[in-house]
């Protein structure tokens, strides 16, 4: 369907987007055509860089759309808003760069009086939870229903990340996964599995969780979301808002980093020196070295 189909007709687009019991209460909602088409041009007018589909669009409202369909609720949509998040969760490369500078950006100056590095760890973080989907569930970004203004839902999340931050466990569990999954990538069938005995294993684990707790949060994040989560260069340059060169560099220093903190780890855990400390190095070196040539193919 093309666009202009799409616009012609979004209430029948509505229509066929929710369950049969709900139609009776779109049915008496006057002027339908009218309120959708004004929900769509004000995302247009808001974001005239940002391409998305309508029936993308009408798809995304019918998910939050209330019960009885009430017209007061589609009224006092903020549409702009909506139409940004559907855009950000259908990962449209111009979206991601507004969201980025009009709506992230502007969280940190509403969340108190806190440290810039913690501000920086909120967003990093924010980032990953909302702009990022597993598996078949899409982004959380997906879960805002144009109710009230997106920086402020925004802001509640920033305020929760505040409080996990907070804690000790909080903070724990953001260093979790990379370790545990890096650890995987050393599989029981390696040829080298001599130097990941048991010992050896928890070692690593140990001080990779240590390396990394010791490296700024834009650098853990960068790894996090390109060994973990899979995001390409390009994607990577899409949500950060920065040259894919200037991406890949950062995320091969954030590489050596981690490593260069992990040999001084394990130097001192395993009390290992000369070629072994150098021959477990590398097996770790080997297999980030493998993930970051297939992601960046």
């Amino acid at each position: 369907m093309s666009g202009t189909q799409g616009a012609s007709s979004l209430s029948a687009l509505l229509r066929a987007q929710v369950p049969p019991e709900r139609l009776t209460g779109l049915e008496a909602v006057e002027g339908l055509e009218t309120l959708l088409r004004g929900l769509l041009e004000a995302g247009k007018a808001a974001w005239p860089t940002v391409t998305l589909a309508p029936e993308t669009f009408v798809r995304h409202l019918a998910r939050h759309l209330p019960g009885d369909g009430s017209a007061e609720v589609l009224r006092q949509l903020h549409g702009a808003d909506l139409y940004l998040a559907c855009a950000c969760a259908m990962g449209e490369r111009q979206a991601l760069l507004a969201f980025e500078q009009h709506v992230l950006q502007k969280v940190p100056a509403r969340l108190g009086q806190i440290p810039a590095s913690t501000a920086d760890e909120v967003l990093q973080v924010m980032r990953q939870r909302l702009l990022l989907g597993r598996g078949d569930t899409p982004p959380k970004i997906a879960d805002y229903s144009g109710r009230g203004p997106l920086l402020a839902w925004v802001r509640i999340i920033g305020v929760r990340i505040v409080g996990e931050l907070a804690s000790q466990d909080g903070r724990q569990e953001l260093f979790n996964e990379p370790p545990e999954t890096l650890a995987r990538m050393l599989a029981p069938d390696d040829p080298e599995r001599e130097l990941l005995k048991a010992d050896s294993r928890q070692a690593l684990v140990t001080a990779l969780r240590t390396a990394l707790a010791a490296m700024p949060e834009r650098e853990r994040a960068m790894l996090r979301l390109h060994h973990i989560h899979g995001l390409t260069m390009d994607r990577l340059a899409t949500m950060y808002g920065e040259p894919r060169s200037s991406v890949a560099r950062r995320v091969v220093q954030a590489r050596e980093r981690l490593l260069k903190l992990t040999r001084g780890e394990l130097a001192s855990r395993l009390k290992l020196e000369g070629v072994e400390l150098e021959s477990l190095l590398g097996l770790v070196r080997s297999r980030l070295d493998l993930s970051l040539n297939r992601l960046m193919d």
